[in-house]
């Protein structure tokens, strides 16, 4: 192991440090590509959209949307941990609250360094919080309980984030060159950031 690898943490204290660290800096990054107002990620864009409709919070939406999701887990015989629970309870108030501290976005650039520190932020907290081993968020399990099932981990991310982007498209969320971004980005800002923070 390189000299700049961050270990996965052994000690329970030390996964529940980088699991709730995790949890505050997804919603930070959540927050982030929200207020840049460019685009989001498919999930938020759902969550956005049903923010839209019904007058709740982004955050509250993003807990109910978690909860409604953990149902889906009975039927896929999916079995979660600490950080599944907590990401459902934290991620949409720690989003709130980040949304409520940021300050607005009134210019391109402005817009542009919170759309790039948005996904750069989600990129870092998922490898935290995932890698701290409590358990996956509510969203991700759907994909493994597929994958369980017999689909393909690539056929069965897209479907998802197809479906829900689709549905938070017509409910009025917003997709534009931020959700272009962040599917571009995603996954090699996290490919990046396993050199310091590792899954395994």
């Amino acid at each position: 192991m390189s000299e700049s690898t961050v270990p996965l943490p052994s000690s329970l204290p030390a996964r529940l440090v980088r699991l709730y660290g995790g949890l505050a800096l997804y919603g930070l990054g959540i927050a982030l590509q929200l207020e840049s107002g460019l685009g989001n990620a498919p999930w938020n864009v759902l969550h956005e959209g049903a923010a839209l409709r019904t007058g709740l919070s982004i955050g509250t939406v993003i807990l109910a949307v978690g909860a409604l999701v953990m149902l889906l887990w009975i039927p896929m015989k999916q079995k979660p941990g600490l950080g599944t629970i907590s990401n459902v309870l934290l991620v949409g108030p720690f989003a709130d609250a980040a949304i409520f501290l940021l300050p607005t976005a009134d210019h391109l650039a402005f817009q542009s360094f919170y759309l790039v520190m948005g996904v750069v932020v989600i990129a870092l907290s998922t490898l935290l919080y995932i890698g701290a081993g409590l358990g996956p968020g509510p969203r991700d399990g759907i994909m493994t309980g597929l994958v369980r099932l017999g689909m393909s981990v690539r056929l069965s991310r897209l479907s998802i984030e197809v479906a829900v982007l689709a549905a938070g498209w017509l409910l009025g969320g917003t997709v534009g060159v931020g959700t272009v971004v962040f599917a571009l980005a995603i996954g090699p800002l996290t490919q990046v950031f396993t050199r310091w923070f590792p899954l395994t």
